[in-house]
């Protein structure tokens, strides 16, 4: 009986230590996990550096990119500031990050009359929602993440595209 255990231990070694060392083969591969990078907040927008882009057909809103602020981060955040500007003449301006990978943006800071900002409370990922007429899907489909479009690597090549789309 002690020479049949010894055998099934033997044999249950030969048929788990390939797969226990594949396990751990294949963990030397893995990737890291994604990091956001640390940012400083960019200037604050000036008229001058403001680039248009369309949203959808029915808005009665301006929206515009600030073409100092766009910076493609190592990891591969796409980070802007925004402004909107609505019909009677009220600004919206906001200092965002977009993720083509995962279809996410983030806003990290709030623009105010006084050229300020201040940090935006819930500056968490949120998946991209909306239809047509919806800003951040414009820039995510029309603009930054364009399927069967090179990636942005550089800011160029967001204002480039900003610049002669649509």
């Amino acid at each position: 009986m002690r020479a049949l255990n010894k055998w099934f231990v033997v044999l249950s070694l030969a048929f788990v230590s390939p797969l226990v060392i594949a396990a751990s083969f294949d963990n030397e591969f893995d990737e890291k996990p994604w990091a956001e990078i640390d940012l400083q907040l960019p200037a604050f927008p000036e008229k001058q550096n403001l680039i248009p882009f369309k949203v959808g057909s029915v808005t009665d809103k301006q929206f515009f990119i600030d073409e100092k602020s766009i910076t493609v981060g190592a990891d591969e955040v796409i980070r802007y500031s925004l402004v909107v500007v609505s019909s009677a003449g009220a600004q919206s301006i906001s200092f965002e990050g977009m993720r083509c990978l995962t279809g996410e943006r983030r806003v990290y800071a709030f623009g105010h009359s006084d050229n300020t900002w201040s940090k935006a409370r819930s500056n968490k990922w949120v998946k991209l929602q909306g239809g047509t007429n919806n800003h951040h899907v414009a820039l995510f489909a029309d603009y930054f993440c364009t399927v069967g479009a090179v990636s942005i690597t550089k800011p160029e090549d967001a204002i480039r595209i900003l610049r002669y789309s649509h």
